[in-house]
């Protein structure tokens, strides 16, 4: 057993078994972005029909395992050699077996780019618990990326975990001294929770979502206060040019809400593979 673990652990063949790790857990990352928002709504049709009191239809129970992967169009169960990451979608070009109706690109993309993140942490963060740490952190910034983009939501059953997951990693001697993880979360909150309220206060309007403050929060107590002034200016630039680019070449409304989660978690992925780099640059060109 233990020349198992000294044979994982080489640097040669770590980030390998990481990668590999990576597709597979990318596969399920593509069940969480798809199903996670409908089993919340579901739970809020529950709740909402009990306060009510009012019948509710008896549906298909939806969790993360049950029922079956199925093609949305023509109810074609997934087999075991149909959800191969990656190479079960080229082997199949793209469509299904059933209907061959198209299989979105994004599937073995989340795949390939969850792979990539845990090669990119086992190159990065050695030894392993670091490594692995890093790459939990960056599989859940995937998944809540893409949960924002489609629905504009930052679900809880994420976001929260992986807030306290930073704080207990740090608490064993993780990325930041505790203290600075401590300082990071509350200060990642507060932050945003004071942007909301002045911009409310100013128009009226709602400008986020109290997720994008859990979202920082976690951030920050992964990788402590002194990268959040990174986090919100990389996040803050990001959205801007997205957003004008948006305006300006693809016709969107002003008034078109736009999610700043992917932006935030696009930001916290900077800031964990350079944001130590990049601090020291920028405090080096102002000293």
């Amino acid at each position: 057993m233990s020349e198992t673990l000294v044979l994982l652990a080489d640097a040669s063949v770590f980030p390998f078994v990481l990668g590999v790790l990576g597709l597979i857990v990318g596969s399920f990352l593509n069940v969480v972005i798809h199903r996670l928002p409908r089993m919340m709504e579901a739970e809020w049709h529950k709740a909402c029909a009990e306060w009510q009191g009012t019948p509710r239809q008896e549906t298909e129970t939806l969790t993360l395992s049950r029922p079956r992967s199925r093609c949305p169009h023509c109810g074609h169960a997934i087999t075991a050699l149909e959800n191969i990451p990656v190479v079960s979608y080229l082997c199949l070009r793209g469509k299904c077996r059933g209907c061959h109706a198209p299989i979105s690109p994004r599937y073995p993309l989340v795949e390939i780019t969850a792979a990539l993140l845990a090669v990119g942490c086992a190159l990065g963060f050695p030894p392993i618990l670091p490594a692995l740490a890093a790459t939990v952190l960056c599989w859940a910034l995937l998944v809540l990326a893409l949960i924002d983009f489609d629905t504009q939501l930052l679900p809880d059953q994420i976001t929260l975990p992986l807030l306290w997951l930073g704080l207990l990693f740090n608490l064993a001697g993780g990325f930041v001294p505790l203290s600075s993880a401590v300082l990071g979360a509350v200060a990642g909150y507060l932050f945003l929770w004071s942007v909301y309220w002045l911009f409310r206060l100013a128009t009226g309007k709602e400008g986020m979502g109290f997720g994008d403050f859990k979202l920082l929060a976690a951030l920050g107590a992964w990788l402590g206060w002194k990268l959040l002034p990174l986090i919100i200016l990389i996040s803050s630039v990001l959205g801007a040019l997205t957003g004008m680019a948006l305006i300006f070449f693809a016709r969107r409304g002003r008034e078109v809400p736009m999610p700043f989660g992917p932006f935030l978690a696009g930001a916290g992925l900077i800031a964990l593979f350079f944001g130590a780099e990049m601090n020291r640059a920028w405090l080096g060109f102002l000293g």
